[in-house]
């Protein structure tokens, strides 16, 4: 983990796809949030533009890279900005990153999480299915 506490601004031209803050139970007892919650938001905010490319359901297939860069703290207003960078037949492919805003009341932004998760587009059989041309 780096200890780099430089402030990041995230891209400004990029929406955020979801915007969350942790609260207590969601960390241990010196305030820190657990990483495997940390890994279930991005995997909802991946799964947005995920699904929006398949036009319908897809299931997470792949976790490629997934790097926390700054502990998260309980108060931390986080912001998740995804998007696509691949496509197969029936696959989505998606970077993330994470950025919070410390204490909101503080103005520190950091980079605390990026990752990248693969998709699959799956049918009401929960089948692989081809993406829909676009």
């Amino acid at each position: 983990m780096t200890t780099d506490h430089t402030t990041v601004l995230p891209p400004i031209e990029r929406h955020a796809v979801l915007r969350v803050m942790p609260m207590p139970a969601d960390a241990n007892i010196h305030g820190d949030v657990f990483g495997g919650w940390i890994m279930s938001q991005v995997d909802i905010a991946a799964s947005i533009p995920a699904a929006r490319r398949a036009a319908g359901r897809v299931a997470t297939v792949a976790v490629n890279a997934f790097t926390f860069k700054q502990p998260v703290f309980v108060g931390d207003l986080l912001s998740f900005y995804a998007e696509v960078t691949h496509t197969g037949r029936t696959s989505v492919t998606v970077a993330v990153e994470v950025y919070a805003e410390r204490q909101p009341l503080r103005s520190e932004i950091v980079k605390v999480t990026e990752a990248t998760l693969t998709y699959v587009a799956t049918d009401e059989q929960r089948h692989s299915r081809p993406l829909p041309l676009l």
